[in-house]
């Protein structure tokens, strides 16, 4: 087995056509997505089926759009998804707040539907549960954090922001930022260590 490739030599493939590779480079941003979309989605909806149900979707989205990305730096993959992310979070609030069903959703493909996509998701049920739960754990250490420590956390570790962009975004000098990252990666720690059997 040779080396595993980069991201971004899978969204060339992708890109060429290779559906296998797009669904690697996907799933290796899935546990990621998913804890951001987490946290995105409202107090009410943070329930991880909702979560995992809005990752699919976006999957979907990427799936359908993966030609009109353009890869720029390491993390870019994740911003595209975060971004498309918003947009399906926000078109779910606004059926929801209709009282009517999502539309423009795609089935999938199946005996009625033979020309649906095929889920982005095609793990067995073992490996799914085992993520589920590795999610579930990870989701309760961050709910564990303060609020400016984990929102620290999930720009400057998940999202992959620079303290540079993490400053501009929160509206404090560089050197505040990077403390507030220290410390909230200490207390992160200090919660993980707490939690070990």
């Amino acid at each position: 087995m040779g080396p595993p490739s980069t991201t971004s030599a899978l969204l060339d493939k992708a890109k060429a056509g290779d559906a296998g590779a797009l669904s690697e480079a996907l799933e290796r941003n899935r546990r990621r997505l998913t804890v951001l979309v987490h946290f995105k989605l409202g107090p009410p909806e943070r329930q991880l089926a909702d979560a995992e149900d809005v990752v699919q979707e976006v999957f979907l989205h990427a799936c359908r759009a993966i030609g009109g990305f353009t890869w720029q730096s390491p993390g870019s993959l994740l911003r595209w998804l975060s971004a498309i992310a918003d947009r399906v979070i926000a078109d779910r609030a606004r059926y929801r707040g209709r009282g009517k069903r999502a539309g423009g959703e795609v089935p999938f493909r199946s005996p009625s539907n033979p020309r649906g996509p095929e889920p982005a998701d095609t793990r067995t049920p073992s490996r799914l549960l085992a993520q589920q739960e590795a999610v579930e754990r990870l989701l309760g250490r961050l709910d564990a954090l303060p609020e400016d420590y984990r929102q620290a956390i999930l720009m400057a570790k998940i999202e992959g922001l620079s303290t540079a962009e993490m400053a501009e975004r929160l509206g404090k000098p560089r050197e505040a930022v990077s403390l507030l990252v220290y410390r909230a990666v200490k207390r992160f720690r200090a919660i993980c260590e707490g939690a070990q059997p």
